[in-house]
């Protein structure tokens, strides 16, 4: 192993850290937000209303998974919403045509993981930023998912053979009560903090958010580790919108416009800084909570979508400018 591999493992799980990371302060703020919505509404820590959150985050924070790891390398995805319709897309054509729905939803997340596989190597053989790069491929998919079903919408009767067990994946519950979207979110996630925190993987691309050129000194292999972290984050998107498909019933080119936005938000306000080498999964976790948190209590309380978006994007500024003010700090230091 690396010496820069040792010092970011090091830095995951020195425990005298614990109380100084940013995550504990992103834990502090849904304790008391979960503490508001309590006070707002009687009905919010009802378990009907805490079940649906956990459902209402899923699709998120299974996109957030695969975010994190290219956030952490210093790059930035803004394809995930056009990939999430694209593998939507592809897996409704393929159970429409006849195809068994498991090979379907392979089909479709076989597809979005190439393309993140596509924006990784974009990036890392053009020698492109990767803000420039997946802006562009943000069309492209989406472009593609509308050319290849002719912008028409795809819709799948619960009539079609396969599609009644299909929809199971998002609309069934484990043992009747947890949302299979929240189960499977919550294996992801367990699985995103292996790979983060244990593997080599995870210490490598700590290394190159670090410091690259340093990273690249020590033997790591910069371009793998890139490529990897686009892949995961191409495959996250495809399963969150296979998730998607199933839930609805229904999908369209246009599906998922804007949750790009969504998801990095809950990335950073998890703790991960933007010019990469810091944060966790645990981090990434918190923030999607947070945010899922913050609109249920809002949507309670019969705040206009408006005001909510006014507040996510106030909270995304709040949680930039901490992370800006700890940066400041560190270096002074």
């Amino acid at each position: 192993m690396t010496a820069t591999a040792v010092s970011a493992r090091r830095a995951a799980f020195n425990p005298r850290k614990l109380l100084h990371a940013r995550e504990v302060g992103v834990l502090a703020a849904l304790v008391l937000l979960i503490i508001l919505g309590a006070i707002l509404s009687p009905s919010f820590l009802q378990t009907g209303n805490l079940l649906s959150v956990g459902q209402q985050i899923s699709q998120i924070g299974i996109m957030a998974i695969g975010a994190t790891f290219v956030i952490i390398n210093a790059e930035i995805d803004l394809s995930v919403g056009s990939i999430y319709a694209l593998a939507a897309i592809c897996t409704g054509m393929a159970i429409a045509a006849g195809t068994p729905w498991p090979l379907a939803s392979a089909l479709g997340v076989a597809v979005g993981t190439v393309a993140g596989i596509l924006n990784g190597l974009a990036v890392v053989l053009l020698g492109v930023p990767s803000f420039i790069v997946t802006l562009g491929t943000l069309s492209v998919f989406r472009g593609v998912a509308l050319l290849i079903s002719d912008g028409a919408p795809i819709s799948l009767s619960s009539s079609r053979p396969g599609v009644a067990e299909f929809n199971l994946l998002g609309q069934g519950r484990l043992f009747g009560i947890v949302p299979m979207q929240f189960v499977i979110f919550v294996v992801l996630a367990a699985i995103g903090i292996v790979l983060l925190s244990r593997s080599r993987l995870g210490f490598n691309t700590y290394a190159v958010g670090g410091n690259k050129e340093a990273a690249r000194l020590v033997g790591i292999d910069v371009k793998t580790v890139k490529v990897a972290a686009f892949a995961l984050s191409g495959f996250t998107a495809a399963v969150a919108g296979v998730l998607g498909l199933s839930f609805l019933s229904y999908v369209q080119g246009v599906t998922g416009t804007g949750l790009e936005l969504t998801v990095i938000s809950a990335v950073i306000i998890g703790g991960a800084a933007l010019f990469g080498g810091s944060g966790t999964m645990w981090g990434t976790i918190i923030g999607v909570v947070f945010i899922g948190i913050l609109q249920n209590i809002l949507n309670i309380n019969g705040i206009s979508s408006f005001w909510q978006t006014v507040i996510t994007g106030l909270v995304i500024i709040a949680a930039v400018a901490a992370d800006t003010w700890q940066q400041r700090r560190k270096s002074k230091a």
